[in-house]
């Protein structure tokens, strides 16, 4: 008892009616001060457990998760989105629609390797890759059909170049997505669905915490086995 009074810095008076409806649910029992949690009151635990790091991801934003499209990501990697710790919705200004992120980009220069998946452009894609490259980054992105047609029209050159280099890989998606943009580094996953009802928008999902990186590289090998890789454009 003395140990659960001062963990939750609270009173004998105040704790006790709260320690009986625990009892009175058969969730803990006690002998002589000593508190224990049943084994229904171990099994509850450990569920609330899971609940709370979801409720660490959703916060304040859960309003973002209700109302976009999340169905691109397979059941068995839904199910541990807990996994991906704290996420903030990012809404960049008007003018920074199509800028990188300036925390992944500054973390992707500082990871061993950058991997994405997307079906819009970022103008400094070549400027960035380049970077990375010249830091000894691994550099893999995969594409949308329309996307790698846009490229083959207006950045030939730039890629061409890319596709030279040993530390890039290029691969088509060769589905459809139905998402806008997918990749992580060695310290964030970001993510950019659709909203529910398919429109567009400019928000996104920037997530970061220290044991994250099997949860994006699953995700992202998912994409990889219905893609073909790219030798030339």
């Amino acid at each position: 008892m003395e140990y659960l009074l001062k963990t939750l810095d609270t009173s004998r008076q105040a704790l006790l009616p709260q320690v009986r409806i625990l009892e009175e649910h058969y969730l803990i029992n006690h002998c002589h001060d000593i508190y224990n949690l049943t084994t229904l009151g171990k099994l509850i635990v450990n569920e609330i457990s899971s609940f709370l790091e979801y409720i660490n991801i959703f916060g304040e934003d859960v309003g973002y998760w209700g109302a976009h499209d999340f169905s691109f990501i397979p059941p068995n990697l839904f199910n541990r989105i807990n996994e991906l710790g704290e996420c903030k919705v990012i809404n960049p200004p008007l003018m920074a629609i199509y800028e990188m992120n300036n925390d992944f980009y500054e973390a992707s220069k500082k990871s061993k390797s950058l991997c994405g998946i997307t079906t819009f452009f970022y103008p400094k894609f070549p400027e960035l890759f380049s970077e990375l490259i010249a830091k000894n980054v691994s550099v893999h992105f995969i594409v949308s059909k329309n996307l790698l047609d846009k490229i083959r029209t207006d950045n030939y050159a730039d890629f061409e170049r890319l596709i030279n280099s040993k530390l890039f890989q290029f691969s088509l998606y060769t589905k459809n997505m139905d998402f806008l943009s997918f990749s992580y580094n060695d310290y964030y996953t970001k993510i950019r669905p659709k909203k529910s009802n398919g429109e567009f928008e400019s928000k996104y999902l920037l997530c970061r915490r220290k044991d994250q990186f099997d949860w994006g590289k699953e995700l992202f090998e998912y994409y990889l086995k219905d893609s073909v890789s790219i030798v030339g454009i």
